[in-house]
């Protein structure tokens, strides 16, 4: 269950906010350092870098069980439940429409967002997460495959950046089956998506046309010299390299900013 920030009027306006529609899908959580215990030991202790990586962002799950197949033109579909497979066109998640219409008012009654799609372009599907999201005033989403994590065999997810601060709508994704005649099982205990809030501020032009390039060596400043070799010659001429000395120094200014 995620924290309750709404019951506290003197906690800060919350960066992202996740709005379930769906009550039966599981809740967004953070993401790990681990990237779900899938790191390697070593690579969680002392690769900063990937574990901060890892971290970045939140988990977000299918919000059931299903299948998908595609047999290179058609893509079908089934679930927990259902006779058997059925063509993909447009799909509703099970037994949802009246769920949303009870609570939607009444000019928003028949408009509950559809949970598959069979896109266009060949293999390609839409889901809905059963999530709407928003962010603060100033920050996107990156909605983004999870870091780190091994990706789900057979599907190859498409990134998307959304003014999630002004646009209040379904969290989807859309995403490319790769594999024919093939069933593709989507666990709702398993992340399938990183969804990461981002300044809007780093996305504008201005902000990322402002970048300098060094064409060569004789470039490089005495200070530039001298963080290098703080950073590569000073570690690695010492008679004992203690281990882990970039995630060390990384969290330490990490709970320095905090607190």
């Amino acid at each position: 269950m995620p924290p309750d920030t709404a019951a506290d009027p003197a906690a800060p306006e919350p960066r992202i906010v996740f709005n379930r529609f769906i009550p039966t899908a599981r809740f967004p959580q953070r993401a790990d350092r681990s990237a779900a215990g899938s790191l390697p030991t070593r690579a969680f202790r002392y690769c900063e870098p990937v574990a901060s990586a890892s971290a970045f962002g939140y988990y977000v799950f299918p919000p059931m069980a299903f299948s998908l197949r595609w047999d290179g033109s058609a893509i079908r579909w089934t679930y927990p439940g259902a006779e058997d497979w059925m063509l993909l066109t447009v799909a509703q998640f099970p037994n949802y429409v009246a769920e949303f219409d009870s609570h939607a008012p009444e000019e928003i009654r028949g408009f509950s967002p559809p949970f598959l799609g069979a896109l266009q372009e060949p293999g390609h599907v839409q889901m809905w997460t059963g999530m709407v999201m928003r962010t603060a005033p100033g920050w996107s989403a990156l909605v983004r495959p999870p870091a780190n994590l091994p990706h789900k065999a057979g599907v190859e997810l498409y990134e998307g950046i959304i003014e999630t601060d002004n646009w209040f709508g379904p969290l989807i994704t859309n995403f490319r089956i790769t594999r024919t005649d093939i069933p593709i099982e989507f666990d709702p205990n398993f992340p399938l998506l990183q969804v990461q809030p981002l300044p809007r501020e780093a996305l504008t032009d201005a902000g990322m046309n402002n970048y300098e390039l060094v064409p060569d060596l004789t470039g490089l400043r005495a200070e530039d010299w001298d963080d290098y070799y703080d950073t590569v010659v000073r570690p690695n001429s010492a008679e004992k390299r203690p281990r882990g000395q970039y995630a060390a120094a990384a969290r330490k200014r990490a709970k320095s900013s905090e607190g």
